[in-house]
């Protein structure tokens, strides 16, 4: 097995541990390719959580043959879908900074210590991320400008949430990072949730108030047609499918968060 690259000379530091969590889904074509930029950012104390959703190609066999400790793979008895997974994946990790993962993206360098260092100030941090074929950022489905997050949008809590529900948010939970106390904002994920994880996380973060952004890209995206998360445009009923799933989000993060201030009370 070949070596994790870069691991034998990278410094440790002082920083809090982290738990990389992946969900997968026939995914072989381009997993170990993203599992080897993952894992060249980690340390031992480290991990990376991979739940497979009864994938029926060599995704599980890829995963396992990497020559690292620090891998450890779960698997669905039955496909689950991908919320779900990464639901399971968020809730074995054992880090105290869980970073999500899709399984055929790359890492950029420093997404880590960007990632980690940004939840000392929100207990969930939003990064941006570019095209893995153009090293540009998507551009706004409603505006056509590059779609960006700003740091100067931390505390807007209005204005993000009406940009989630406007569906011009470009929240990727291949792009977050979860401080452990913030599982609490975020998890379980609401019954009714059978897509857009990466909102949930991000409304129910803005709605408590400890949500981050960061503007550096700290993901190359790779978009292809078997995107377990298709970026692909939606049909009216589709989009007012969506719409309507959206608020019902905001209306349980609000209902979380005044069950949270009154057992605080």
């Amino acid at each position: 097995m070949r070596p994790c690259p870069g691991r034998e000379t990278r410094a440790l530091t002082d920083r809090p541990s982290v738990s990389v969590c992946m969900a997968t889904y026939n995914g072989a074509r381009y997993l170990r390719e993203q599992i080897d930029s993952i894992l060249v950012q980690l340390q031992p104390g480290d991990e990376l959580v991979i739940v497979d959703d009864a994938s029926s190609d060599d995704s599980v066999a890829i995963a396992e043959s990497m020559e690292s400790p620090l891998v450890a793979v779960h698997r669905n008895a039955r496909n689950r879908g991908y919320v779900r997974s990464f639901e399971r994946a968020l809730g074995l990790a054992r880090g105290d900074v869980l970073l999500l993962a899709d399984q055929d993206d790359i890492w950029t360098e420093g997404r880590v210590d960007a990632l980690v260092g940004a939840t000392r100030s929100g207990a969930v941090a939003a990064s941006n991320l570019v095209l893995l074929d153009s090293g540009m950022p998507l551009r706004s489905p409603i505006t056509g400008r590059p779609w960006l997050l700003r740091s100067s949008d931390d505390g807007r809590v209005i204005r993000n949430e009406l940009r989630i529900l406007a569906g011009d948010a470009p929240y990727f939970g291949c792009a977050m990072a979860v401080r452990r106390d913030g599982l609490d904002i975020v998890l379980p994920f609401p019954d009714f949730l059978d897509e857009s994880h990466d909102l949930w996380i991000a409304s129910s973060a803005n709605v408590a108030g400890e949500l981050v952004h960061v503007e550096m890209p700290t993901v190359m995206r790779r978009v292809h047609q078997d995107n377990a998360s298709s970026s692909r445009p939606r049909g009216v009923v589709e989009a007012l499918r969506s719409r309507l799933l959206l608020i019902r989000l905001w209306r349980e993060a609000l209902r979380r968060r005044s069950a949270r201030s009154g057992s605080r009370s």
